[in-house]
């Protein structure tokens, strides 16, 4: 350490203080972390080009890209007829995790894991809000799962794929497809028990304010008509997961001349079926985002939406022509090019047919409408609030399989590497957005920018702490205190070291600094440098209980309401679960 010089020392001190400020939540984690980046570069530390180099990195456009795409695969209700049948009729914490989180390591090790998590997220929150479960209690198995999984192959994960690439270079003999399979398998199979029955007793519960309707809402009466070709056909009430929806519940089925009152869980969809609602706007979005229900207008027919029209409600006005006359009496539908689907009277449903309802000033009515319905109506005397729902558009279903066979398309294009991932997931951007399953507008909502501002940064601050020597110090010092006490000390230093590394920056970052340290390290120790660059390859992959270490702990982060020390709680263990597998394994594999 005595070799580093005032750059050294000042990105540790920085380094420090922004692990300090995420630990203490001072600000959020982008803010912190481009604080930190600046004040390198404000002190000279870093040029103006290293300082922005991460916001030029591949990874970065990458993730960006997979946003738009896993939105695509949403806005078309691809992840529906897919990934979502994944929970099947699980209802529970313990059986939603039972049936998904070893898929999803599986896949994992053959897919990038991003994506994955991108995908699964929105379907992970609506199968919570369905169940009345937190999704803070899932959110992070999700993105733990797939780094376990992707620790069986090198092409898993980015960080295999560059020690693959630095073996290469080094002239040493290629690492196979299932070179770190034989540690990697355990680790996961140890990993996912520790999740599914060990994690929940840690995970925290913090409730999804979506879910949090109670009376405090406006509470509609909607009814949702059952197509021919609606998912929801011959399977009862519970099975279908309309029961006991937060926000929404089930009171009437109208089939042909028949009512059927007080709806059993037993009781079996029909085609053709009209059921009745009770809940809150943002239930009536998650109704209508289920392929083959639609919400009926007040001449009884289905009110289908599309990408271009969204829910708004407002409220009617005393000047309003629809005081004291019916929806139909006014001519709603010509009047506004509109379908209204439900009214709300003073904190209560109102009862009965929209058809048949007399208006009164003061009503609040949610309609199907043009997208630019809010801003023209803004100022009419007919209202006197008009606002959009949010997110409330209707998913095109018959693009659907589109999405799916231009992202199934990419993913194999990239696995096979005929194109680079970071090109492969622009086009296929590029060609949903030609095709219309997503449009600009969206696709520019999709892109969580905080995401790329915390990934930019920290590949710039691990550029400093790499270009001053602070790394080398550090993990030179701590190599040379335990090779008194053989290989095996130095292999878990390595390891350890390189994870603790990929924790405070980036595991990329961790992975390229730690390598030659480690091939030297073993070299000096006259050993095989094989198994010391598997331990830099997993210590670097597998870092739990940093949210910033990991792409994909990013993607639940705000998802799940977390705060850094979740992480923290939730990881620590697993990082020691897999360092004391990988040091006990390696060496057996790759003898020293």
């Amino acid at each position: 350490m005595e070799t580093l010089d005032w750059q050294g020392w000042f990105t540790l001190g920085v380094i420090f203080l922004v692990l300090v400020a995420m630990i203490r939540g001072i600000a959020a984690p982008d803010f912190v972390m481009i604080a930190g980046l600046i004040t390198l570069g404000l002190a000279g530390v870093l040029s103006p080009e290293e300082t922005f180099v991460g916001f030029a990195n591949p990874a970065m456009a990458t993730v960006a890209a997979l946003f738009v795409l896993s939105a695509a695969m949403r806005e078309t209700g691809a992840l529906e007829i897919t990934l979502g049948r994944l929970y099947g009729k699980a209802k529970s914490e313990l059986s939603g995790m039972v049936r998904t989180l070893p898929v999803l390591a599986g896949l994992s090790g053959f897919l990038n894991n991003a994506p994955i998590v991108a995908m699964m997220t929105p379907l992970v929150i609506d199968w919570c809000r369905r169940n009345r479960i937190a999704p803070s209690r899932v959110l992070i198995p999700l993105s733990y799962s797939t780094i376990l999984g992707s620790s069986c192959t090198v092409i898993g994960t980015s960080v295999t794929l560059m020690v693959v690439g630095l073996v290469a270079q080094s002239d040493m003999e290629p690492m196979t497809l299932f070179e770190v399979a034989p540690v990697g398998v355990p680790i996961t199979l140890v990993g996912l028990l520790y999740l599914i029955f060990i994690a929940p007793r840690i995970l925290p519960e913090r409730i999804d304010p979506a879910s949090d309707v109670g009376n405090k809402r406006r509470e509609y009466t909607v009814a949702m008509l059952v197509e021919d070709d609606c998912a929801l056909i011959d399977q009862s009430i519970e099975d279908a997961g309309l029961r006991d929806l937060p926000g929404l519940f089930l009171f009437e089925i109208r089939r042909s001349d028949e009512t059927i009152r007080n709806v059993g869980p037993s009781e079996v969809i029909h085609g053709g079926d009209h059921l009745v609602f009770a809940g809150v706007v943002s239930t009536i979005v998650d109704l209508q985002r289920i392929r083959g229900l639609v919400p009926i207008d007040d001449d009884d027919l289905p009110a289908r939406g599309s990408s271009r029209h969204r829910l708004t409600e407002a409220v009617i006005s005393r000047s309003s022509p629809l005081v004291n006359r019916t929806l139909k009496a006014a001519n709603f539908r010509t009047m506004y090019n509109a379908a209204v689907i439900a009214v709300h009277r003073n904190g209560e449903r109102v009862q009965g047919k929209l058809g048949q309802i007399v208006l009164n000033a003061g009503d609040t009515l949610v309609f199907q409408a043009t997208s630019n319905f809010a801003e023209r109506h803004r100022n009419s005397p007919d209202f006197y609030l008009v606002s959009e729902v949010e997110d409330s558009h209707s998913p095109e279903h018959e693009k659907a399989w589109l999405a799916i066979g231009v992202f199934a398309l990419m993913v194999v294009l990239a696995a096979t590497e005929v194109v680079p991932i970071a090109i492969g997931a622009f086009v296929a951007s590029g060609i949903l957005m030609t095709m219309r399953c997503i449009t600009g507008q969206m696709a520019r909502k999709s892109v969580q920018l905080h995401v790329l501002v915390v990934i930019a940064a920290g590949l710039g601050i691990a550029s400093a702490i790499e270009k001053t020597g602070a790394a080398t110090a550090i993990a030179h010092l701590l190599v040379s205190q335990s090779e008194a006490f053989g290989a095996l000390a130095i292999l878990a230093t390595v390891y350890l070291l390189t994870n603790v590394m990929a924790e405070m920056l980036h595991h990329n970052a961790s992975a390229a600094i730690m390598f030659p340290i480690a091939v030297a390290a073993a070299n000096e120790a006259g050993v095989d440098p094989r198994s010391f660059i598997i331990a830099v390859t997993l210590g670097a992959q597998l870092s739990f209980s940093s949210p910033v270490a990991y792409q994909t702990h990013l993607l639940v982060y705000g998802p799940g309401g977390y705060r850094f020390t979740d992480f923290v709680k939730v990881g620590l263990p697993l990082n020691l679960i897999c360092a004391a597998i990988a040091l006990y394994v390696i060496p057996i594999v790759w003898p020293f």
